[in-house]
C-alpha cells in the first residue's frame, strides 16, 4: 500500500476562541501496527495520532474529533489507542455493525467514544464504499446507541439522506449530517432538497457540519458554498459545527490546509459569539466534551 505524509497546517496566525474543536479529522498509522482493513488503490495520508495532535496545535485548536474511516471497517483499534493517548482533548466517532457486543460498545465509550458513523456515499462505479456501515443498519444499533446517549452520524448525498429520513431520524438520537449533508451545488439553495434540510435545522432535528472541502473545488475560499453557510447560519447556528477534514484522503495534491480553511470560517463568521458557538459551544454539548466518560446507563440486549 502507497503512503504520503500527511499536510500539515501553516502556523495560526488569526485568535481562536479557547476550546475551538475540529469534529472531522481521521487517524492512519503507523501501518505496521494498525493495517488498514481495506487498503484503498490511491496513497493514504500517515497520519497518526501523535501527528494529528501536532496539526491541532499548529492550527491553534485545542479538541478534535476523530471519526472512524471506511478504510478501517469497524476496527476501532486505532481510534480507540488516539482518544486514550490525548487524555481527553479528543472524541470519536466509531463504526460499528448490528452484531457488535455491548461490552465492545462499552468499551468504546470509556475511551472517548461519542457516535457512530453510517455511509452510504458510493464510490464512483456507484458500488458501496468499502468497510462502510450503510444507514440500513441504524434501526438496529439505535437502542443501545440511545442508552450510551451517543450521536448518529452520516455520510451521504444531500438526496439521499433526504430518501431516509425515517431511517435516519431515530426517537431521542441526535443525527449528524457530515460535510454540510453533501448538497447538489448547482441547485442552489432554492433546491428542494436543501430547504428540506433547512426546515429540520430549524426545528433542531439535526446538527450540520460545516465541512467544504468535498462539496467544492473553488479554492481557496469556497465562494460557490457561501450562499449555504449563510443560510445554514439563519436557520440555526446552535447546532452547526466546524470540521476540516484532515488529513484529506483521495484528494490527490489538491489537500487544503487546516489554517486557510479556518480563515474561511473566521471570514463567513465574522462575529465573536457565532465563532464561540460553532467552534466550542456546540462540539461541546453534541460530542459531550463536558460530560464525564461513561459506559451505558444500563446494559440493554437487542
Amino acid at each position: 500500500m502507497d503512503f504520503v505524509a500527511a499536510r500539515m497546517p501553516r502556523d495560526q496566525e488569526r485568535t481562536l476562541p479557547r476550546g475551538a474543536c475540529d469534529t472531522h479529522n481521521h487517524v492512519y498509522g503507523p501501518f505496521d501496527a494498525y493495517p488498514l482493513e481495506h487498503p484503498p488503490d490511491y496513497p493514504v495520508p500517515l497520519s497518526p495520532v501523535e501527528t494529528y495532535l501536532r496539526m491541532l496545535e499548529i492550527a491553534g485548536l485545542e479538541r478534535g474529533v476523530l471519526v472512524q474511516p471506511t478504510q478501517q471497517g469497524c476496527n476501532v483499534k486505532p481510534l480507540l489507542n488516539a482518544l486514550r493517548v490525548a487524555d481527553g482533548r479528543l472524541r470519536g466517532v466509531a463504526a460499528a455493525r448490528p452484531d457488535v457486543s455491548d461490552a465492545a460498545l462499552e468499551r468504546m465509550g470509556e475511551a472517548g467514544v461519542v457516535g457512530l458513523r453510517f455511509v452510504d456515499a458510493p464510490m464512483p462505479s456507484g458500488t458501496p464504499r468499502p468497510g462502510s456501515v450503510g444507514f440500513d443498519s441504524i434501526s438496529a444499533l439505535a437502542p443501545r446507541m440511545g442508552q450510551l446517549e451517543w450521536s448518529v452520524n452520516v455520510w451521504g448525498r444531500l438526496a439521499t439522506l433526504m430518501d431516509n429520513l425515517d431511517t435516519l431520524l431515530q426517537p431521542e438520537l441526535p443525527v449528524v449530517f457530515e460535510h454540510m449533508g453533501m448538497p447538489d451545488v448547482a441547485e442552489g439553495v432554492d433546491g428542494r432538497h436543501f430547504r428540506n434540510m433547512l426546515a429540520l435545522l430549524r426545528e433542531g432535528r439535526i446538527w450540520v457540519k460545516l465541512v467544504v472541502c468535498r462539496c467544492s473545488q473553488q479554492t481557496p475560499g469556497y465562494g460557490d458554498l457561501r450562499p449555504f453557510a449563510d443560510a445554514l447560519l439563519l436557520a440555526n447556528a446552535d447546532q452547526l459545527l466546524w470540521g476540516s477534514d484532515w488529513p484529506y484522503i483521495a484528494m490527490l495534491n489538491r489537500e487544503p490546509d487546516v489554517t486557510d480553511l479556518l480563515d474561511v470560517l473566521l471570514d463567513w463568521v465574522d462575529d465573536a459569539d457565532l465563532q464561540g458557538k460553532i467552534l466550542v459551544e456546540n462540539p461541546a454539548r453534541i460530542f459531550s466534551f463536558d460530560r464525564a466518560l461513561q459506559g451505558p446507563k444500563q446494559q440493554v440486549t437487542v
